[in-house]
């Protein structure tokens, strides 16, 4: 037993078995002699809901781990180049990227008997948004063993620092030389002009970077913006897909209620119609017999009076 063994397993349990398992563990390290072993495992915290979920994300799609992985250093490299164009297309890559992933790290947590709401997707999305800024953020979310979910800052602030100190290529130098002054040497006007021109150069990637800042914190708003409306839209949507099988199956049972009307219906006139033939039949039967009854009467009248007129 090692205690990356026993972590690979408690992080992958749900949260509500994870105190009972970490505490066997323990125990049974300390009954093997395993003393620090122990400590170590019992010192494990249990996930939050949203850090399980995340964490099952990981183990559930591992194919999904170094796209996105990618997808982030794309990303820190866009901006500590402070390439905007190449930062908005990454920036519509990244909202649908972390749109799916959190749809599917919520359709895995269901599956796996603990159903998330949307509040748990949306920390299941913060990390995200943190693993793509940040390197460590990333590997830490990669081990799948988080505790709580990560938090990720607006911009890449790592990458702005890596930006200020990164020497652009040397820009052109102003025509118009600083005024030497009295006595000044060749060596010192020399240096000055060199010192200027730094000053130039340093000018010029500070304006650079803060424009940079401002494209990325606006590209980073706008899809802030975008998610919240896609999450807004796929409520509305979850709300008419609910309401959709509400009506399907309301649906669902007025055709059976119909289709037994119909059964009862089709029963009933072929009841109607064997009925009807009954009493037709009934009804001939019944003029046969009353023909046959006159029939009897009239001869027991004639036998009557035949025997009247012959006593007479």
């Amino acid at each position: 037993m090692d205690l990356d063994t026993v972590a690979d397993e408690l992080y992958g349990l749900r949260p509500e078995e994870f105190v009972a398992a970490r505490d066997r563990h323990a125990a049974q390290a300390r009954t093997s002699g395993e003393q620090d072993l122990a400590r170590e495992i019992a010192a494990l915290r249990r996930p939050s809901l949203a850090a399980w979920t995340s964490n099952l994300l990981v183990r559930g799609l591992p194919e999904e781990v170094q796209p996105l992985l990618g997808l982030g250093e794309e990303l820190r490299r866009a901006h500590r180049e402070l390439d905007g164009p190449q930062l908005r297309l990454l920036a519509r890559r990244q909202t649908e990227v972390i749109g799916a992933l959190g749809r599917q790290a919520r359709r895995l947590a269901g599956e796996a008997g603990h159903p998330v709401g949307e509040g748990v997707q949306r920390e299941v999305e913060e990390t995200l948004h943190a693993v793509l800024a940040d390197p460590g953020a990333a590997r830490e979310w990669a081990a799948g063993r988080l505790v709580k979910p990560l938090s990720a800052a607006i911009g890449f602030p790592a990458a702005d620092e890596a930006a200020v100190g990164r020497r652009s290529a040397p820009a052109p130098r102003p025509n118009r030389q600083p005024t030497p002054k009295p006595g000044q040497r060749a060596g010192d006007r020399e240096r000055a002009r060199d010192s200027a021109g730094e000053r130039a150069e340093d000018e010029e990637r500070r304006r650079r970077l803060s424009e940079a800042r401002k494209e990325a914190r606006d590209a980073e708003r706008e899809l802030r913006a975008r998610q919240k409306e896609a999450k807004a839209a796929e409520a509305e949507a979850e709300k008419a897909a609910r309401r959709s099988a509400s009506a399907e199956g309301r649906l669902r049972e007025l055709r059976e209620q119909t289709r037994r009307a119909q059964e009862e219906q089709g029963r009933a006139r072929a009841e109607e119609r064997n009925a009807r033939a009954r009493a037709r039949t009934a009804d001939r039967d019944a003029h046969e017999a009353r023909r046959r009854a006159g029939a009897a009467g009239a001869r027991v009248e004639r036998l009557a009076a035949n025997r009247l007129h012959e006593s007479s």
